[in-house]
């Protein structure tokens, strides 16, 4: 009796344990699945970057190590600074109208009782465009001439502007193509998060005689927080990438006005057949944004876990 009971002990669980696999399987199979996709198209272009870098190549040729020399000379191009300076400057315009604007969206469109549908079809639909399609059809809106900006002033008589043609606004001008056609996403999930706000808190803060300023200030924004922390994280990458506005509008310019470090990099790599300083760039860009995510994260934990000890 003894005897049979060790040996259930022992081989008891194994077959519990194989049963446990085999209807995981196919979990397993799309954890796998997902594994690879990501070595192949996220972890290999990140390390064959770091690699490139150091390199002097034209993926033809002879493969050379240069060592440093691909840092040395875009730290010596006058367009490194300038690309750096205006990725910054769009990144907060960017932050000012792209992050705000949506969030202002959603809480509008949180507040209708009709149309409520219809009017969030309006919102994404930008999204749903190419980007390539919503930049050209700006580049329209932007000509100086037959343009449909200018001829908005013509008819309120104000002085058209030269908007991709000057240095003075042609970066405003790719700030609000980007907050138009990618707002729509951001609206959306700022909407997503606002429903999960208990109506109760707006109804008990009506009651104490509280406006929307109040209620939006002490009751929405405190509700929907992690998701403001984690879109302004995601908006600063993403406006930090910027790339398809400049290339396909103005090229850089004018006088790279409008070169970005993403734009800067392609220059580089397809212009300039220097793929070693591009993925150098590429590198640099990487590792700014790296640091800055890692600070970030930081410090939200630590004013997460101060407001919970202060609890």
């Amino acid at each position: 009796m003894d005897i049979s009971l060790s040996r259930r002990t022992r081989w008891g669980p194994r077959p519990r344990r194989g049963r446990a696999v085999r209807r995981n399987l196919t979990a397993y199979g799309f954890l796998c699945a997902a594994l690879v996709c990501f070595a192949v198209f996220s972890w290999y272009p990140i390390v064959r970057e770091v690699i490139l870098s150091f390199q002097k190549t034209n993926f033809v040729g002879n493969t050379k190590w240069v060592g440093l020399k691909n840092f040395h000379r875009i730290f010596q191009d006058p367009s490194f600074s300038a690309a750096w300076k205006n990725t910054a400057i769009f990144t907060l315009l960017a932050l000012v109208c792209g992050y705000v604007v949506p969030f202002v969206t959603a809480l509008l469109l949180n507040e209708l009782r009709h149309a409520r549908g219809y009017l969030r079809f309006v919102v994404y639909l930008p999204v749903m465009l190419p980007p390539a399609v919503s930049v050209l059809l700006f580049k329209w809106f932007y000509n100086p001439g037959p343009g449909l900006f200018n001829e908005i002033l013509r008819f309120v008589h104000l002085p058209t502007l030269a908007w991709l043609d000057s240095g003075k606004t042609a970066l405003i001008s790719l700030v609000i193509v980007a907050t138009w056609t990618n707002m729509g996403s951001g609206t959306l999930i700022y909407l997503a998060a606002l429903q999960t706000v208990p109506a109760e808190l707006y109804e008990a803060a009506e009651l104490d005689g509280a406006g929307l300023i109040r209620r939006i200030r002490h009751i929405t924004i405190p509700q929907t927080k992690l998701i403001l922390l984690v879109m302004l994280l995601l908006q600063i990458i993403a406006t930090m990438q910027v790339f398809i506005e400049p290339f396909l509008l103005t090229g850089g310019g004018p006088d790279n006005a409008t070169v970005s470090v993403v734009y800067l990099m392609y220059q580089y790599a397809f212009n300039f057949n220097n793929y070693g300083s591009g993925g150098a760039l590429g590198l640099m860009l990487m590792l700014v944004l790296v640091i800055f995510s890692a600070v970030y994260l930081r410090l939200s934990r630590d004013d997460h876990d101060g407001r919970a000890a202060r609890v």
